[in-house]
């Protein structure tokens, strides 16, 4: 498991029920392990966004910012990206039953229920990606 990159982050995390915060940090060894197998993503920088974990990528600026969240009370969390982008509109073209979407926000999931884990890997290297496959030259 990758170190956290600030203490900022790593106080974030204890800050969410045991249980619950092992579903997330399953979810951040996702993105660096997605990242390192993904041609082009480069170095992840972990910060807070928006007072939760978020994940972008810096040289090269490939992809779009990845955020986690969850809820301690109804046990839930999730991946979001910019409402901006079109990825989740284009997970839902691919996996329209898959998931649980938040609008054109994000992913979300219960904290006992099974996620796909070939699609959410997917899911996180297209928007590792995002630039690249949307930029002018993307083919």
């Amino acid at each position: 498991m990758e170190l956290f990159q600030t203490e900022d982050v790593a106080v974030h995390f204890a800050s969410w029920p045991k249980d619950l915060r092992a579903r997330i940090l399953g979810l951040r060894g996702m993105i660096f392990d997605v990242a390192e197998k993904t041609d082009g993503v480069g170095k992840i920088v972990e910060t807070l966004k928006w007072n939760v974990p978020a994940y972008l990528t810096t040289a090269p600026k490939s992809g779009t910012t990845i955020r986690l969240e969850g809820n301690g009370e109804t046990g839930t969390y999730g991946l979001y990206v910019p409402c901006s982008t079109t990825l989740i509109a284009q997970c839902r073209e691919i996996y329209p039953k898959i998931f649980t979407y938040n609008k054109n926000r994000g992913l979300m999931f219960e904290q006992n229920s099974m996620i796909d884990e070939d699609a959410l890997c997917h899911f996180v290297a297209m928007a590792l990606t995002y630039h690249i496959k949307s930029g002018p030259n993307a083919k």
